[in-house]
């Protein structure tokens, strides 16, 4: 394997003879690590069964790091130092990146690495002695049980596509489900008969999630009387789909879900997540148990789970601060202990 150092330094010391030969040579970089960009979503996607949103994630820090490489002249990943590391970190929170921005790009870094080193493409792991940068718990954001009544029970104007974006909203609220999942359910996967979706999620795990008599009743409104009339004699495996036959992709179902928001009088912004935030939190502060409230989410770990208990103990000390009568202390000066 070749010395990094040296191949840093000669990289840095090489001239190029005209503008041809640098262009030549900055489109052989971008060549060779798009090369190791796209193998190792692939890997991603291959062989750990990531999902394909999460994997070109992935590939948009890989775009920024090996952009950062470009301009130095480094285009091997093997040829990265520590040092080399750092200073892109410094430059990436030197633009503003928030910490969990970096810690994101740390991570991806460090699974490039580990990919690297799996396949014999690379010796040394540059990422091995950084730590990444504290986040803090930052709580999900969520609606109140109003916001939520105004957003699911306010008119419906009429037509199909209303059916249709009413039941979607309610289903999304009632299942907890992430919106690449929401927009992507086939029609096989709705049991009305029982009352339940099967859900393909991350990682192609399948769980059963109810939905309660609303987002039943709703569902079965827009089978009846709306999908039939978007879809005009076509056929669609797709639970959802538009007038043109296709499935309602994910930037459609935000921006009919914000439009609804307005409608309702919700001026916070107000995305999918949040919806499946306030699932969480209202089974949570309802009496749920976090087991349960995990199945239902798909999440992998417990830990992802609990951050929903950290905005129940929030939601609590605010009701404590507001309303208990001695909050602020007695206005009665105390006694001194021990002195005359």
């Amino acid at each position: 394997m070749r010395n990094p150092t040296r191949s840093i330094r000669a990289a840095r010391n090489r001239r190029p003879v005209d503008a041809s030969v640098a262009r030549e040579d900055d489109a052989g970089q971008e060549d060779r690590t798009d090369h190791w960009t796209d193998r190792f979503v692939r890997y991603l996607r291959v062989e750990s069964g990531l999902a394909a949103n999460t994997a070109e994630s992935y590939r948009l820090d890989l775009e920024k790091f090996f952009s950062y490489l470009r301009k130095r002249e480094w285009s091997d990943p093997a040829d990265v130092t520590p040092s080399v590391l750092a200073e892109f970190f410094a430059e990436v929170a030197k633009g503003g990146a928030a910490a969990s921005s970096r810690a994101r790009y740390l991570a991806t870094l460090r699974g490039l690495y580990r990919f690297l080193r799996q396949e014999g493409f690379c010796r040394d792991d540059p990422t091995q002695h950084l730590s990444a940068p504290k986040t803090g718990v930052k709580l999900p954001r969520t609606l109140t049980k109003q916001e939520v009544a105004a957003l699911l029970d306010g008119p419906v104007p009429g037509g199909p596509e209303a059916a249709r974006d009413d039941a979607m909203i309610e289903l999304l609220y009632a299942s907890g489900l992430r919106v690449s999942e929401l927009v992507a359910l086939p029609l096989a996967g709705l049991n009305l008969q029982v009352g339940y979706v099967l859900v393909s999620g991350k990682g192609s795990k399948q769980r059963i999630v109810p939905i309660g008599e609303t987002a039943h009743r709703k569902l079965a409104q827009y089978l009846s009387q709306a999908r039939g009339l978007l879809l005009k004699r076509r056929t669609s495996p797709m639970l959802f789909v538009t007038r043109r036959g296709g499935p309602l992709t994910r930037q459609g179902f935000w921006k009919l879900l914000r439009r609804r928001a307005r409608q309702a009088g919700i001026t916070a912004r107000l995305s999918p997540h949040v919806l499946r935030h306030s699932f969480a939190t209202h089974l949570l502060d309802r009496g749920a148990d976090l087991r349960s409230v995990q199945a239902m989410l798909g999440h992998a770990s417990l830990a992802t789970t609990q951050i929903y208990t950290h905005v129940e103990r929030e939601r609590l000390k605010q009701v404590h601060d507001r309303f208990f009568p001695r909050r602020r202390g007695s206005a009665r000066r105390p006694h001194p202990v021990g002195g005359s």
